[in-house]
Protein backbone atom coordinates (compact mmCIF):
# COMPACT_ATOMS: atom_id res chain seq x y z
CA UNK A 1 0.00 0.00 0.00
CA UNK A 2 1.12 3.53 -0.71
CA UNK A 3 -0.21 6.92 0.27
CA UNK A 4 -1.18 9.48 -2.34
CA UNK A 5 -2.03 13.16 -2.05
CA UNK A 6 -4.90 14.26 -4.25
CA UNK A 7 -4.60 18.01 -4.72
CA UNK A 8 -7.74 19.95 -5.59
CA UNK A 9 -6.68 22.83 -7.80
CA UNK A 10 -8.29 26.22 -7.87
CA UNK A 11 -7.61 29.24 -10.01
CA UNK A 12 -9.61 32.04 -8.42
CA UNK A 13 -7.68 33.81 -5.65
CA UNK A 14 -10.67 36.00 -4.91
CA UNK A 15 -13.09 33.11 -4.33
CA UNK A 16 -14.92 34.11 -1.22
CA UNK A 17 -17.99 31.93 -1.64
CA UNK A 18 -18.52 28.57 -0.02
CA UNK A 19 -19.85 25.53 -1.88
CA UNK A 20 -23.61 25.26 -2.06
CA UNK A 21 -25.57 22.64 -0.14
CA UNK A 22 -25.81 20.33 -3.16
CA UNK A 23 -22.04 20.27 -3.61
CA UNK A 24 -21.48 19.69 0.10
CA UNK A 25 -23.89 16.74 -0.02
CA UNK A 26 -22.16 15.27 -3.11
CA UNK A 27 -18.75 15.71 -1.44
CA UNK A 28 -20.07 14.11 1.73
CA UNK A 29 -21.35 11.09 -0.21
CA UNK A 30 -18.03 10.79 -2.09
CA UNK A 31 -16.04 11.08 1.15
CA UNK A 32 -18.26 8.42 2.73
CA UNK A 33 -17.54 6.08 -0.17
CA UNK A 34 -13.80 6.71 0.25
CA UNK A 35 -13.96 6.08 4.01
CA UNK A 36 -16.09 2.94 3.62
CA UNK A 37 -13.54 1.56 1.13
CA UNK A 38 -10.65 2.32 3.50
CA UNK A 39 -9.09 4.71 0.97
CA UNK A 40 -9.44 8.13 2.61
CA UNK A 41 -6.93 8.88 5.36
CA UNK A 42 -7.48 12.64 5.56
CA UNK A 43 -8.91 15.49 3.54
CA UNK A 44 -10.06 19.09 3.76
CA UNK A 45 -10.90 22.14 1.75
CA UNK A 46 -8.89 25.30 2.23
CA UNK A 47 -10.10 28.83 2.89
CA UNK A 48 -9.52 31.43 0.15
CA UNK A 49 -5.98 32.67 -0.47
CA UNK A 50 -7.05 36.10 0.83
CA UNK A 51 -6.70 34.55 4.29
CA UNK A 52 -3.31 33.00 3.56
CA UNK A 53 0.31 34.04 3.62
CA UNK A 54 3.34 32.97 1.60
CA UNK A 55 6.79 32.82 3.10
CA UNK A 56 9.64 33.38 0.68
CA UNK A 57 13.16 32.23 1.53
CA UNK A 58 16.30 33.89 0.25
CA UNK A 59 19.71 32.34 -0.17
CA UNK A 60 20.95 34.37 2.79
CA UNK A 61 18.46 32.72 5.15
CA UNK A 62 16.15 35.73 5.31
CA UNK A 63 12.42 35.32 4.86
CA UNK A 64 9.68 37.62 3.70
CA UNK A 65 5.94 37.20 4.15
CA UNK A 66 3.44 38.03 1.41
CA UNK A 67 -0.20 38.39 2.40
CA UNK A 68 -2.92 36.85 0.23
CA UNK A 69 -4.77 36.92 -2.02
CA UNK A 70 -2.23 35.53 -4.45
CA UNK A 71 -3.54 37.12 -7.61
CA UNK A 72 -0.33 36.39 -9.54
CA UNK A 73 -0.97 32.65 -9.17
CA UNK A 74 -2.32 30.69 -12.08
CA UNK A 75 -3.02 27.68 -9.89
CA UNK A 76 -3.87 27.51 -6.21
CA UNK A 77 -4.47 24.56 -3.91
CA UNK A 78 -8.13 24.61 -2.92
CA UNK A 79 -8.18 21.35 -0.93
CA UNK A 80 -6.71 17.89 -0.62
CA UNK A 81 -7.23 14.25 0.25
CA UNK A 82 -4.76 11.66 1.45
CA UNK A 83 -5.60 8.26 -0.05
CA UNK A 84 -4.09 4.90 0.78
CA UNK A 85 -4.19 2.65 -2.26
CA UNK A 86 -2.40 -0.32 -3.79
CA UNK A 87 -1.19 1.67 -6.80
CA UNK A 88 -1.21 5.01 -8.59
CA UNK A 89 -3.81 3.54 -10.96
CA UNK A 90 -6.12 2.82 -8.01
CA UNK A 91 -5.62 6.34 -6.63
CA UNK A 92 -6.40 7.86 -10.03
CA UNK A 93 -9.49 5.67 -10.37
CA UNK A 94 -10.79 6.93 -7.01
CA UNK A 95 -9.93 10.55 -7.84
CA UNK A 96 -11.85 10.30 -11.11
CA UNK A 97 -15.02 9.69 -9.10
CA UNK A 98 -14.83 13.10 -7.36
CA UNK A 99 -18.04 15.09 -7.88
CA UNK A 100 -16.54 18.07 -9.69
CA UNK A 101 -17.86 19.81 -12.79
CA UNK A 102 -16.43 21.11 -16.02
CA UNK A 103 -12.96 22.62 -15.76
CA UNK A 104 -12.09 21.21 -12.33
CA UNK A 105 -8.66 19.67 -12.01
CA UNK A 106 -7.08 17.27 -9.53
CA UNK A 107 -3.43 16.29 -9.23
CA UNK A 108 -2.47 12.90 -7.77
CA UNK A 109 1.02 12.41 -6.34
CA UNK A 110 2.51 9.60 -4.29
CA UNK A 111 3.65 10.57 -0.81
CA UNK A 112 7.38 9.95 -0.56
CA UNK A 113 8.82 7.09 1.48
CA UNK A 114 12.29 6.68 3.00
CA UNK A 115 13.39 4.67 -0.04
CA UNK A 116 12.88 7.77 -2.21
CA UNK A 117 15.75 9.52 -0.40
CA UNK A 118 18.38 6.85 -0.97
CA UNK A 119 21.61 7.08 1.03
CA UNK A 120 20.63 10.48 2.46
CA UNK A 121 18.07 8.67 4.66
CA UNK A 122 20.56 7.47 7.27
CA UNK A 123 19.84 5.44 10.40
CA UNK A 124 20.05 8.68 12.43
CA UNK A 125 17.50 10.38 10.18
CA UNK A 126 15.22 7.31 10.37
CA UNK A 127 15.45 7.22 14.17
CA UNK A 128 14.56 10.91 14.42
CA UNK A 129 11.62 10.48 12.03
CA UNK A 130 10.36 7.53 14.11
CA UNK A 131 10.62 9.68 17.26
CA UNK A 132 8.63 12.48 15.59
CA UNK A 133 5.91 10.05 14.44
CA UNK A 134 5.61 8.67 17.99
CA UNK A 135 5.38 12.19 19.38
CA UNK A 136 2.70 13.15 16.85
CA UNK A 137 0.70 10.01 17.59
CA UNK A 138 0.90 10.75 21.31
CA UNK A 139 -0.24 14.35 20.81
CA UNK A 140 -3.09 13.37 18.48
CA UNK A 141 -4.25 10.62 20.84
CA UNK A 142 -4.38 13.10 23.71
CA UNK A 143 -6.53 15.69 21.98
Amino acid sequence: MARFMVIVKGDDPDRETTPDEGMLQRMGAYNQELVDAGVMQDGNGLVPSSEGHRIRFSGSGDTSVVDGPFSESKELVAGYWIFECDSMQDAVAWARKAPFGDGAELEVRRVSTPEDFGDAYTDDVAAHEDQLREQLASQQGGS
